[in-house]
């Protein structure tokens, strides 16, 4: 365990958790769109880790342990629920090592099922059981703390919370706002957030679906409305008014997209930059957030960006842009300076 854990943190200058593996990984050739089951944590688990390294680097004070649509439910439709337990528990082993090799937390993590019946006992009953598993294995490996991720409906989000307080963790629980800010159950995703808030979570917020323009709004409202610690966590892409989710965006320029849906696969035009991620980091501590993070398709340098807003020094941030050294923009340097000046103007006609 770490020396001070999650409160403590969030108390003296915030968290930042770095998400977005699940997009990262799939970019890179190791987690494969439409099923997006973590299977890489057993088949690659070099990658993961690397990974994990990356965003600790980048500035990511947690090691989420990659267990993301790594539950019962995910592992059955793919057939291989015989490989639940080495998954969930290889991917705790991954995220421990890298945590203590940069003084981070460790967090276990579980997700929204795609099995709850807000109507229905049964899979009630299944779901919970899922998330029982899923964190009875992150109190075995000693996580600092369980996050809830990506939750839909307030009965799952509920459920998990309930199950995380009984094995004496603090809770991170975060909701997804999707074009309506009602989760599919009927409850205002502000309302689930206080209920949450209750209930005995640490930190309650957002995170997934709504990119930073459209995610801050709700956001403002949240912060006002309870008085524990907020999360936001967006996924960096440029939605707007017309386009509240990365799921709704349509790119007009291109007619080769299978399905003419850019989600999930081909959302590059879309991606925000790292200055706008720093931007939202800036805004979001100005209203008072203090867990801040990146979801799918965050990059490290979108975690860089955003550590380097709340004033921090990554040391990720060695590497950061200098263009007074460069070849074409430089004003400083062993380049004269009329050397630069030509240079500059020969950039002008690129």
């Amino acid at each position: 365990m770490t020396t001070r854990g999650l409160t403590e943190r969030l108390d003296a200058e915030g968290v930042i958790c770095a998400e977005g593996y699940l997009f990262e990984l799939e970019r890179r050739g190791y987690v494969q769109a439409g099923p997006f089951v973590p299977e890489v944590v057993l088949e690659h688990p070099e990658a993961v880790g690397g990974l994990h390294r990356e965003f600790a680097h980048a500035g990511s004070d947690v090691v989420l342990a990659f267990t993301y649509y790594g539950h019962r439910e995910k592992m059955r439709l793919v057939g291989k629920e015989h490989l639940l337990e080495p998954l969930n528990r290889e991917a705790l082993k991954l995220a421990r090592e890298v945590a203590d090799d940069y003084g981070c937390l460790v967090a276990g993590n579980v997700c929204n099922t795609n099995h709850w019946g807000p109507d229905d006992a049964e899979t009630q009953r299944e779901v919970r059981q899922m998330y029982e598993e899923q964190i009875g294995w992150a109190a075995d490996a000693g996580v600092d703390y369980v996050v809830s991720e990506t939750n839909d409906y307030y009965g799952e989000a509920a459920t998990a919370l309930e199950v995380v307080k009984a094995h004496g963790l603090p809770a991170v629980v975060t909701l997804s706002a999707h074009r309506d800010p009602t989760l599919w159950d009927g409850v205002p995703v502000i309302e689930a957030a206080q209920r949450l808030e209750q209930a005995g979570a640490e930190v309650v917020g957002l995170n997934c679906m709504r990119g930073p323009a459209t995610l801050f709004g709700l956001l403002g409202e949240l912060r006002q409305a309870v008085s524990c610690h907020v999360a936001a966590l967006p996924v960096p892409y440029r939605t707007d008014e017309a386009h509240p989710t990365f799921q709704s965006l349509h790119d007009a320029a291109c007619d080769c997209i299978p399905g003419a849906r850019p989600f999930p696969t081909a959302l590059d035009p879309f991606t925000c930059n790292r200055y706008e991620m720093g931007a939202f980091a800036r805004a979001a501590w100005d209203l008072g957030v203090r867990y801040l993070g990146v979801c799918c398709g965050g990059a490290p340098h979108h975690v860089r960006a955003m550590a380097e807003a709340w004033g921090r020094r990554p040391q990720a941030s060695r590497y950061s842009p200098d263009m007074a050294r460069h070849a074409f923009f430089g004003t400083s340097g062993s380049s004269s300076a009329e050397v630069a000046a030509r240079n500059r103007t020969r950039a002008g006609e690129l």
